[in-house]
């Protein structure tokens, strides 16, 4: 009997461990299912110099809050704009390092890895917008972007555009002769300095939020840029003169590392690409209907507006196509061909 009775004990000592075994065993199980279909949000900073007044930084706030709405948490785009964090070259470094990153900044910039992008860009090459866009889409910027991988960079657009860029300065300028001992500012860019200097300007480098102030300490006369820029940054309280050159288009690329892109998704990859597409088509569409608004509130604020000498300004840039020595030989006269193409084309 007794020997029954331990029998007893054993086996039902043996079902309550197994009961308790089990037990603990089947949630495990499922907190490591339920541990791998979580994601780790992913937060990535998107950094330009466009104040909040302007339609590029307008048009990237919506791109952020969709894509951080469409990837269900995965990923969180954070906003900062006006120069807040590095911009320019500074913003590229930290691209190029690998740093959670997207730059919204001159296509120039990316001029100081892959030097042909500075070509592309050059002075008074496009007369219109689509003639630049069907640039971009040409095999010879498309390997200049697989280039530009090599280096770490993802080039997620370089269609960003916000007009063609002119001189805001406090006296009119119609020709070169106007330009002499002007101190004008630019952006850090070979390309850009070279322009100004061919132009007759003085070229002086500093971010662009450091103009406003800097105008009214007289360290400089005047800026170049846009009339989206010239309004939204209110640059018409310092100087009175917008003296159409038109000499670069003003357009931006945006960037990121490609180490953080490969990291990503297929799924946030896409998200990415197609919200900053639909946000390059809003900024695109804005721009066109705000330049004619802003030409006349830029009017009623005191603005003239000066028609310049086109041909004149033009021989003078010539130069600049010249002095770029790591430019691929050979690159403007390319660059010339692919542009007439597309000219007859948009016939």
């Amino acid at each position: 009997m007794k020997k029954f009775l331990s029998m007893l004990l054993v086996l039902a000592m043996a079902l309550s461990l197994a009961a308790c075994g089990g037990g603990t065993q089947a949630p495990a199980e499922n907190a490591s299912t339920d541990a791998e279909k979580q994601v780790e949000k992913k937060i990535i900073k998107v950094s330009t110099k466009f104040v909040d007044d302007e339609q590029t930084a307008k048009s990237l706030k919506k791109v952020v809050e969709a894509i951080n709405e469409r990837s269900n948490g995965s990923l969180e785009l954070q906003l900062f704009a006006g120069g807040i964090l590095p911009i320019g070259k500074d913003g590229m470094e930290q691209v190029v390092q690998g740093s959670d990153w997207i730059l919204v900044d001159g296509v120039n910039f990316l001029g100081d890895y892959v030097p042909d992008y500075n070509a592309v860009t050059g002075p008074f090459l496009y007369k219109t917008f689509d003639e630049y866009f069907a640039m971009m889409k040409t095999p010879l910027v498309q390997n200049l972007n697989k280039q530009m991988e090599e280096k770490g960079v993802k080039v997620l657009s370089l269609d960003w555009v916000f007009g063609f860029r002119s001189m805001m300065t406090k006296k009119p300028i119609t020709t070169p002769e106007d330009m002499k001992g002007i101190n004008v500012r630019v952006p850090t860019s070979q390309l850009y300095t070279y322009t100004i200097e061919a132009m007759g300007g003085n070229p002086v480098s500093m971010p662009y939020p450091d103009t406003y102030a800097a105008i009214q300490q007289g360290v400089i006369d005047g800026v170049e840029g846009s009339i989206m820029t010239y309004y939204g940054t209110k640059q018409y309280e310092n100087v009175k003169e917008y003296s159409l050159t038109n000499h670069l288009l003003g357009v931006s690329a945006v960037t990121i590392s490609t180490k953080v892109w490969d990291a990503l998704t297929d799924e946030q990859r896409t998200i990415i690409e197609e919200e900053f597409e639909k946000g390059k088509e809003d900024n695109l569409n804005e721009t066109i209907k705000l330049e004619k608004e802003y030409a006349e509130l830029l009017k009623k604020e005191g603005v003239n507006f000066n028609e310049v000498d086109s041909e004149a300004f033009l021989k003078a840039a010539a130069p600049v196509y010249t002095k770029f020595d790591k430019w691929t030989p050979g690159i403007y006269e390319e660059i010339l061909k692919e542009l007439d193409k597309i000219k007859q084309q948009q016939k």
